[in-house]
């Protein structure tokens, strides 16, 4: 099993920047993709940033220039920094932790990020 924890949401203005980090633990079958997904209400949950072993990235188009996703293997975390925030971005932002090669995906509980004045 995997265990995948995040951390760093909380309140932002717009304009604002934030840190977001995920913890990943457990058996780690190999070095997985990891991502950022977010929700709002109301609506579905979408990629926001991937990041695989080798370090390839991809960003959906409403964060490019905004968002930075990064990892550290060693010690099996990835980080979203956050720029330039519009109240658009607010959402619960989860991290996933994939094993594409098993079929195997863990997710987090999602740490929520508001973004308001």
């Amino acid at each position: 099993q995997v265990q995948v924890v995040e951390s760093g949401g909380g309140l932002v203005q717009p304009g604002g920047s934030l840190r977001l980090s995920c913890a990943a633990s457990g058996t780690m079958f190999a070095i997985p993709t990891m991502a950022w997904f977010r929700q709002a209400p109301g609506k579905q949950r979408e990629l926001v940033a991937a990041i695989t072993s080798g370090g390839s990235t991809n960003y959906a188009d409403s964060v490019k220039g905004r968002f930075t996703i990064s990892r550290d293997n060693t010690k099996n975390t990835v980080h979203l920094q956050m720029i330039s925030l519009k109240p658009e971005d607010a959402a619960v932002y989860y991290c996933r932790v994939h094993f594409p090669q098993y079929g195997l995906a863990y997710w987090g509980q999602g740490t929520p990020v508001p973004v308001s004045s």
